[in-house]
C-alpha cells in the first residue's frame, strides 16, 4: 500500500482518492485537530495578560504666523520628537518612573534595575502619524503595556505628560540659548564696530584738512589765498615804488637844504624857496578868495602865479630824480618829525616812515600767505593717500556695521520668538484624548491564538493521516488492484456486504459526523469564549 500511496503522490491526488482517504481516516484527522487546537487555546489562557493603554498626541504648529514671528528652534518635528523620545526613554527617567509607580513587582529581587528599564522600553510603543503626503508628522501615539489596566493607563498618562512638558522645556531652552548666543555675538560685533569707529575718528583727527571730503573746500581756500597773495604782492610792489620815490624826495630836500645853507646871501634858494613862495601865494589867494570872486583880476593873477611856480617846482623835481638813482638808507632816516612841524621835509619823513611800516607789514603778510598756500598744497598732495587709507578703514567699518545690523535684526527676531515660546504660542504637543482604560488584554490575543490553534491542529491531523496512509499496505479499490496486476482483469467479483457490515459502516459514518460536530462545536465555543472574555 505504501507503493500505491507513492504512486498516487507522483501522479497527483485525485478527488475519489481524497474522498476515500477522508472516509477511512477522518477520525485520525479530527482527533489531532482537536488536540492541537486545545493545546494552543490552553496556552493562551495560561500566559499572563498584558493590557495596553494608548493616547494620541497632536503636533500643533505655532499659533503666530511665520511672516510675523519666525521660530528660532528646530522646525523638523520628526527630529525634535526623536530627540525628546531619547530623553524620556533614558535610564534615569524610566528608573524614576519604575521606582515611583512600583512597576514590575514580580521581577523584584530577580533582575537588576537595568533589566527593568529594558523591559519598560519594550513595553513602550511610539508610532508616528503622517499627513496625506506622508512627509510631515501631524501626530503620534504613545502606548504602554502593563499587567493591570489601571497601571497601563497611569504609566501612559505619565509618559504623555513627560512628552508635552519636555517639548515645551526643550523649545524654550533652545529659544533662550539661541537668543543668548545672538546677544553674545551682537556684543562682540558692537565692540568691533566701536573699534572701527575709534580708528576712523583718530584718523580724521590726525589728518584734519587732508581728508577727501575736504578737497573742494581746500581748493576753494587755496584759490582765495592765491588771490590774496597776488593782491599783497601787487600792494607790496606799489609800496616799494612809493618808498623809492619818497627816499628820492628826502634826498633831494637834504641836498637842497645843504646847498642853501652854503650860499653867500643866506636867502633860501632852489626848491625850498619855491615852496616858500607857493605857501605865500596860496595864503594871499585864500585871503582874496574870501573877499572877491574867482573872476576878480587879483584872484586870477594869483592863480596864474601859483600855476607857474608849481610848474617850475615839478621841473626841478624831475631834474633831480634824473640825476639821483641811488636810494637813501631808510634805516638811517631820523624819526618822523613832529606832525605839527609844517616843513615839507618833515612831512616827507613822516610819509617815508609810514611807507616803511607798510612794506614790512606787506612782506609779513606775503610770507604768511605763502606758508598757508604751501600747507594747502601739501594737503592736496596727501589727499590721494588719505583717501586710500580712509577707504580701507571705511571698508572695515562698513563690514562691521553690516554685520552688527544683521545680528541686531536676528537678535530682535529671536527675542520675539523666545517671548512666543515662553507664552506657549510656539509649536507644541497637545493630547487629543486622555489615555484609555483598557477592558481587554492586548496580549495574548486569544482569538488569534484560536486561529493559530486551528492551523496547528490541521497540520497535525494531516501529518497523522499521511503517516497512517503511508504505512497501510491494504488495497481499497479496483483501480489500485488493476495497477498492480500485469494483465487486464477479465472479470470482477461483486461487493458482497452483510447486514452486520452494513450496520458497522453506518455506525462509523454517524460516529464520524458526531466527532466532527463535537470538534467544530468545541472550537467555535472556545473561540467565542476567547472573543467575549478577551
Amino acid at each position: 500500500m505504501a507503493e500505491d500511496f507513492e504512486n498516487q503522490e507522483a501522479g497527483g491526488l485525485n478527488l475519489p482518492y481524497l474522498l476515500g482517504v477522508a472516509r477511512r481516516r477522518h477520525m485520525m484527522f479530527l482527533i489531532p485537530l482537536l488536540a492541537g487546537w486545545l493545546a494552543v487555546w490552553a496556552v493562551s489562557w495560561v500566559l499572563p495578560s498584558r493590557y495596553r493603554s494608548e493616547t494620541e498626541i497632536l503636533v500643533e504648529q505655532p499659533t503666530m504666523p511665520k511672516d510675523y514671528v519666525t521660530p528660532n528652534v528646530n522646525d523638523d518635528t520628526q527630529d525634535r520628537l526623536q530627540s525628546t523620545t531619547q530623553k524620556i526613554l533614558s535610564r534615569a527617567r524610566l528608573a524614576h518612573i519604575i521606582d515611583r509607580m512600583k512597576l514590575y513587582p514580580d521581577l523584584a529581587g530577580s533582575v537588576n534595575d537595568d533589566e527593568k528599564v529594558d523591559r519598560m522600553r519594550k513595553d513602550i510603543d511610539i508610532a508616528l502619524v503622517h499627513n496625506g503626503q506622508g512627509n510631515e508628522v501631524t501626530a503620534f501615539t504613545v502606548s504602554f503595556s502593563a499587567a493591570t489596566p489601571r497601571m497601563a493607563q497611569q504609566v501612559t498618562s505619565e509618559l504623555t505628560n513627560l512628552f508635552i512638558d519636555e517639548n515645551l522645556e526643550t523649545r524654550q531652552k533652545q529659544s533662550e540659548n539661541t537668543t543668548k548666543f545672538l546677544e553674545d555675538q551682537l556684543e562682540t560685533a558692537r565692540k568691533s564696530l566701536e573699534e572701527q569707529e575709534e580708528k576712523i575718528r583718530q584718523f580724521k583727527g590726525q589728518h584734519v584738512g587732508e581728508l577727501p571730503t575736504q578737497l573742494a573746500s581746500n581748493l576753494q581756500i587755496l584759490g582765495g589765498l592765491q588771490s590774496q597773495l597776488q593782491a599783497e604782492e601787487d600792494a607790496l610792489n606799489t609800496a616799494k615804488q612809493q618808498r623809492v620815490y619818497l627816499e628820492t624826495l628826502v634826498n633831494q630836500y637834504r641836498t637842497l637844504q645843504g646847498s642853501s645853507k652854503s650860499s653867500a646871501s643866506g636867502a633860501p634858494v632852489g626848491l625850498p624857496a619855491i615852496d616858500a613862495e607857493l605857501d605865500k601865494l596860496k595864503s594871499q589867494l585864500a585871503d582874496f578868495s574870501s573877499r572877491y570872486t574867482d573872476r576878480h583880476p587879483d584872484v586870477r593873477k594869483l592863480k596864474e602865479q601859483i600855476a607857474k611856480e608849481e610848474k617850475t617846482r615839478d621841473q626841478i623835481i624831475a631834474g633831480m630824480q634824473a640825476k639821483s638813482s641811488a636810494p637813501v638808507d631808510t634805516d638811517a632816516l631820523p624819526e618822523p618829525a613832529d606832525p605839527r612841524d609844517p616843513s615839507p621835509l618833515a612831512q616827507l619823513q613822516g610819509q617815508l616812515h609810514a611807507n616803511k611800516l607798510e612794506v614790512a607789514n606787506r612782506e609779513h603778510s606775503t610770507a604768511e600767505l605763502k606758508a598757508k598756500i604751501a600747507d594747502y598744497q601739501s594737503r592736496l598732495n596727501q589727499e590721494p593717500v588719505r583717501e586710500q587709507q580712509l577707504s580701507d578703514l571705511t571698508r572695515g567699518y562698513d563690514q562691521s556695521k553690516a554685520n552688527y545690523d544683521e545680528l541686531l535684526k536676528k537678535r530682535n527676531d529671536s527675542a520675539m520668538a523666545t517671548s512666543m515660546e515662553l507664552l506657549q504660542q510656539g509649536g507644541r504637543f497637545r493630547m487629543v484624548d486622555p489615555p484609555n482604560l483598557p477592558t481587554k488584554p492586548a496580549f495574548p490575543n486569544r482569538l488569534k491564538f484560536c486561529g493559530i490553534g486551528i492551523g496547528v491542529g490541521v497540520m497535525l491531523g494531516l501529518v497523522v493521516v499521511g503517516t497512517f496512509e503511508f504505512l497501510d499496505d491494504r488495497i481499497y479499490d479496483e483501480k489500485e488492484l488493476q495497477e498492480l496486476l500485469p494483465v487486464p482483469v477479465m472479470s470482477e467479483i461483486p461487493d458482497m456486504v452483510s447486514p452486520a457490515d452494513q450496520e458497522k459502516r453506518e455506525r462509523r459514518v454517524w460516529l464520524g459526523w458526531a466527532t466532527a460536530a463535537v470538534v467544530s462545536f468545541t472550537i467555535l465555543a472556545g473561540s467565542a469564549i476567547s472573543y467575549l472574555r478577551g
